[in-house]
């Protein structure tokens, strides 16, 4: 019952690219930091506190820039904002994060690692770091693998683990592979028109604000099919539960009940109760009447509970 479910949580898009000049215009990436798996905008306060915004799948780093405006006006309160555009996503050549054989390559664990290169050679002192969807999952990553260079980890609407959507009870990275392969073969070769009506299928069930779906399905247009694909497949094969316990920064989850008329709220906080057992101290928070892009849906529920999080 979750393989449809699933499609829909994981293939996250988001709004449009960096435009070129303005306030929601591209900067780049600073100029001691060279990457080519990620780029870097940072907006701000040049002396704030650091936060690090990451988005998911197929996402531009536009899906931040309402909350980017959020944090910044706000009074008596500096943020420098760190946004990650990963390379291939939302129009954006894929550089490293190519895929050119029939087996696929990583590219969420490299990226975090790059977001780890980044905040040492920024000399960054423990951002915050908030990731949405695969963007929660790289910030899983950064977490528990450079426990010392995240001061708090917020991640929005993902499991560590989406393999368990895919296959029986007690699944394992290993048990899950031979259908991530499949999902990445299906998803690398589909024709183009039969890849975008499926995943516009798809996005339209992830945003119940109608004016921002056609940003989000633009974006999936743009992005690079195989690079999506590489990625979806990662995300499906990753289990990070075992990674948990290494995370030692304050860590908040928001979530949102799942897109099927069978998943109850109550089903939905079971899940996600026994996806962090592992993490220490962990906070869940369910946002109501929200689909999976909670940013766009509840924008006021979201920026509450960014707030009171980083003032904790």
């Amino acid at each position: 019952m979750f393989r449809t479910l699933a499609f829909a949580v994981a293939l996250c898009v988001a709004p449009a690219a960096f435009a070129q000049d303005g306030q929601g215009g591209q900067g780049p990436a600073p100029a001691a930091f060279q990457s080519d798996r990620i780029q870097v905008r940072v907006d701000g306060d040049s002396d704030g506190r650091d936060i690090i915004l990451i988005p998911g799948l197929s996402s531009s780093p536009e899906i931040w820039q309402e909350t980017v405006d959020h944090l910044v006006a706000q009074d008596g309160v500096g943020w420098r904002v760190h946004r990650i555009q990963v390379d291939g996503f939302a129009g954006t050549p894929p550089q490293a994060n190519a895929q050119s054989g029939a087996t696929p390559t990583p590219v969420a664990a490299p990226v975090a690692e790059e977001i780890a290169r980044y905040i040492r050679e920024q000399g960054l002192i423990k951002p915050a770091v908030v990731g949405h969807s695969m963007g929660g999952t790289i910030g899983l990553m950064l977490a528990a693998r450079h426990p010392d260079q995240v001061g708090r980890l917020m991640v929005v609407d993902m499991i560590p683990f989406m393999g368990v959507m895919f296959a029986a009870p007690g699944a394992t990275a290993q048990t899950v592979a031979p259908v991530a392969d499949q999902i990445w073969t299906a998803q690398a070769n589909s024709p183009r028109d039969a890849y975008v009506a499926q995943a516009t299928a798809s996005i339209t069930g992830m945003i119940n604000t109608e004016s921002r779906r056609e940003e989000a399905l633009q974006d999936m247009r743009d992005s690079d099919q195989k690079v999506s694909a590489a990625a979806f497949r990662e995300l499906v094969a990753t289990d990070l539960r075992p990674e948990l316990p290494r995370i030692t920064a304050p860590t908040e989850v928001l979530y949102v009940k799942f897109n099927d008329a069978r998943m109850t709220p109550q089903v939905t906080d079971a899940i996600y109760q026994a996806s962090y057992a592992g993490l220490n101290g962990v906070t869940l928070k369910r946002i109501d009447d929200s689909a999976h892009f909670v940013m766009f849906d509840q924008p006021q529920a979201f920026y509450g509970a960014l707030d009171a999080f980083l003032a904790r």
